[in-house]
């Protein structure tokens, strides 16, 4: 199983797809690991050499102690592609992978060729938001924020729908370190990149679940506003997670724009 040693932890990664083809990484939300992507994986591995990995405080990465920052975060990514000799990748990133990729995309503007933003945010205030959920978490572990986690990121019919995979995210979830969940929700409780990603030059798609009641089409709309020239795109019947309820419509709308349909 890779890891690398990146900014002081161990991070754990996957590579997948054509391996002579043009890379592509992607990011995971919070309380998640990268399996969040195996929907995309037979249509995605098609095109790119597929890179991802556990974002620090999840799945196999390591779990230090937070509180991390967005910019960490952002330095664990360059880290990977640093250690994996890529100079310049596409990025996809979902939630908290999503505000990852609008730093990258600000900071590192060379590193970057088109950049894909799912369910995100530019800023996720108030701050006092985040302090019940890191209560909850801390005080009753996972299993204390799990099943409102899952009624924000997947729309009620999908739940009735496909009970097994409603159950792989559970496990997600469950699994995630809570030294992890605390940590990157800290990051992204800190965040304010509204003025910050106006910087932004690299093609970028702004995309959002309908019904996501997390970020909102409405945070979509905010962060394709302060983005020349970037698409955003609106998938009905999805939440949070419309990658993995709608994973049809949201290949076709990624690859689409990002000129592999």
């Amino acid at each position: 199983m890779p890891h690398a040693a990146i900014n002081g932890i161990d991070l754990y990664y996957e590579i997948s797809g054509q391996q002579d083809g043009p890379p592509i990484l992607l990011s995971n939300s919070l309380a998640s690991t990268l399996h969040m992507w195996d929907p995309q994986m037979p249509a995605f591995e098609a095109h790119y050499k597929v890179i991802r990995y556990d974002s620090r405080g999840h799945g196999k990465s390591a779990a230090p102690e937070g509180p991390y920052s967005i910019e960490m975060l952002v330095d664990d990514a360059l880290g990977l592609l640093d250690h994996l000799g890529i100079d310049k990748t596409d990025f996809c990133g979902l939630s908290k992978g999503g505000m990852v990729g609008q730093m990258l995309a600000t900071r590192h503007p060379n590193r970057v060729a088109k950049v894909v933003l799912c369910d995100t945010g530019c800023y996720m205030g108030p701050p006092e938001m985040w302090e019940g959920r890191i209560e909850a978490a801390s005080t009753n572990g996972m299993a204390g924020v799990v099943d409102a986690t899952i009624q924000r990121w997947l729309t009620e019919p999908f739940q009735k729908r496909d009970p097994a995979t409603v159950e792989k995210i559970r496990d997600m979830i469950l699994n995630t370190p809570v030294p992890g969940f605390v940590g990157c929700s800290r990051a992204i409780q800190a965040m304010d990149q509204r003025e910050t990603i106006r910087a932004i030059t690299a093609p970028t798609l702004v995309l959002v679940g309908a019904d996501d009641p997390a970020t909102t089409p409405e945070k979509a709309r905010e962060i394709h506003e302060r983005i020349a020239g970037s698409t955003l795109v609106i998938l009905e019947d999805a939440a949070h997670l419309a990658n993995m309820e709608q994973p049809e419509a949201f290949d076709d709308a990624v690859l689409g724009f990002l000129g592999k349909r």
